[in-house]
């Protein structure tokens, strides 16, 4: 009779998964997917009906304009990459003009510029090459502030274009660049083998917007429910990885998906993304203040230039406040 059931619940979980809506969503790799990966493991996109396949990207022009091609459905990028796109002022051309929007935020601050153990200060980057994803969008401007505010002038430098935080934390621990902006938990490894961290973005700039749900509003419009199901399994992940039963169960997911990582780093990540005043957006809240800082910096960095001041100009949050009633 056991083996009768456990074949029924098989064949519906089966039907279910047939019927579920696929989601083509589009990442950074690395620890900050946790959300993305709760919602898998424990079935909550299966319990909004949805199939979500995840692809790593090797950068934010691969998915800035995967995204406008429609390829991927959703992407998790830096708030900047919206702005830029929408604002003419992307890393790459785009063969029509976006209509990118962020309905829901992700990361709050947490962006770190890491150096190698030689390096001391920012001072002591001139005349250096400085890893970045691309050079005028992304943390790029962040990194250009922090220079400035250390009297760093544009030609003190130079930026090389590496990719994604992983593949920019990788060129940090294999001395290939002499700094560059992390994002937590990507900073935790090389802190502990004697990098240096040389700013936070919180401390440098202001309130910061860094990582954000995006998706394009037309396809949006069209998958209303589909959206608003997935925001609602995200949030319940988030929610999930809050709760201090559930820490040790939480560090195995982590594991699962970076073997490379032990307990007790999987540990300070989740007390650093989910515990402390930075880290995942508080129910994947967006903060007006750091999309203002955002504003602020493209402002003054963005070419062709322009003066930004509505950061509602590119958010829709009609999906997110459905998935929270």
């Amino acid at each position: 009779m056991r083996a009768a059931r456990s074949i029924v619940a098989i064949a519906a979980f089966a039907a279910a998964q047939a019927c579920a809506a696929t989601l083509q969503v589009i990442v950074f790799p690395g620890g900050f997917n946790w959300p993305l990966w709760v919602a898998q493991e424990k079935g909550f996109f299966a319990d909004a009906g949805l199939a979500v396949k995840i692809t790593p990207t090797p950068g934010s022009i691969f998915q800035m304009q995967n995204l406008a091609a429609g390829k991927f459905d959703i992407a998790f990028s830096n708030y900047d990459n919206v702005v830029a796109y929408m604002e003419g002022q992307g890393e790459a051309p785009l063969p029509e003009p976006p209509d990118f929007f962020v309905f829901m935020g992700a990361q709050y601050g947490a962006v770190r510029l890491v150096a190698n153990p030689e390096v001391k200060s920012i001072a002591d980057l001139k005349g250096k090459s400085l890893a970045v994803d691309a050079a005028t969008t992304g943390y790029a401007f962040v990194l250009r502030k922090m220079l400035q505010q250390s009297g760093l002038g544009d030609g003190d430098y130079t930026f090389e274009k590496v990719g994604g935080t992983g593949q920019r934390a990788e060129a940090l621990m294999q001395g290939k660049t002499a700094a560059t902006i992390l994002t937590t938990p990507l900073e935790i490894l090389p802190e502990s083998k004697g990098y240096n961290r040389l700013a936070n973005a919180t401390e440098a700039v202001g309130p910061y917007a860094a990582v954000s749900g995006v998706a394009r509003r037309s396809w949006a419009k069209d998958h209303r429910g589909e959206l608003v199901g997935f925001i609602k399994a995200y949030v319940r992940a988030l929610d999930w990885l809050a709760a201090p039963a559930h820490r040790a169960e939480a560090v195995a997911v982590y594991r699962k998906y970076i073997p490379a990582a032990s307990d007790d780093s999987a540990a300070k990540a989740l007390d650093l993304l989910v515990h402390s005043t930075e880290g995942f957006a508080k129910r994947a809240k967006l903060d007006r203040a750091g999309m203002q800082t955002v504003l602020k910096l493209r402002s003054e960095f963005g070419e062709p230039k322009r003066e930004l001041t509505d950061p509602m100009k590119y958010v829709d949050e009609s999906y997110y406040n459905e998935a929270l009633r």
